[in-house]
């Protein structure tokens, strides 16, 4: 069976309270196997807004990745998303990262996800989830990756433990 990966932000409203919302809604579409430590981490590519909360979990879903995906968006409209400006601020953010080893280049879906290995605040849940797991485009794993970030990639990286 297939594992999906799937990562978890907000920097609106009560962050945390937006992501357990999210983790819930989750269950309908996949069963959660695991889930890393809270993160809250600064925003990477628009500075100016509140950091994000993160995390990442695993699971084995009940659907195929484009069924996924779909989902997922109806699931952040239907927790109160709102249209904004790309990497802006988000009462809340799902994104599939992995889906199995599956490798897909859609106009509406890539796996995996194109940006992996440039965000510590997707890393780091992940190392938390499996540190060993091989990316499935280059071959490096988890480790390997966040160890490829810049030094200062996790600065400002507080964890909130679990919730």
């Amino acid at each position: 069976m297939e594992e999906v990966f799937i990562a978890i932000g907000s920097n609106l409203g009560d962050r945390l309270e937006n992501i357990v919302r999210a983790e819930r809604g989750l269950f309908e579409y996949l069963e959660i196997i695991s889930r890393s430590k809270v993160y809250e981490t600064p925003p990477q590519y628009v500075a100016n807004q509140p950091s994000f909360l993160n995390l990442a979990v695993r699971g084995k879903p009940k659907m195929e990745p484009r069924p996924l995906l779909e989902a997922l968006k109806r699931l952040e409209i239907a927790l109160g998303r709102q249209p904004g400006p790309r990497n802006g601020p988000r009462l809340i953010d799902l994104d599939i990262l992995f889906f199995g080893k599956r490798q897909i280049a859609t106009d509406e879906l890539t796996l995996p996800h194109p940006r992996i290995q440039e965000r510590y605040f997707v890393l780091k849940p992940l190392l938390d989830l499996d540190p060993n797991m091989r990316h499935p485009s280059n071959g490096k794993t988890i480790c390997q990756l966040i160890n490829e970030l810049p030094l200062n990639s996790g600065k400002g990286v507080k964890v909130l433990s679990d919730y």
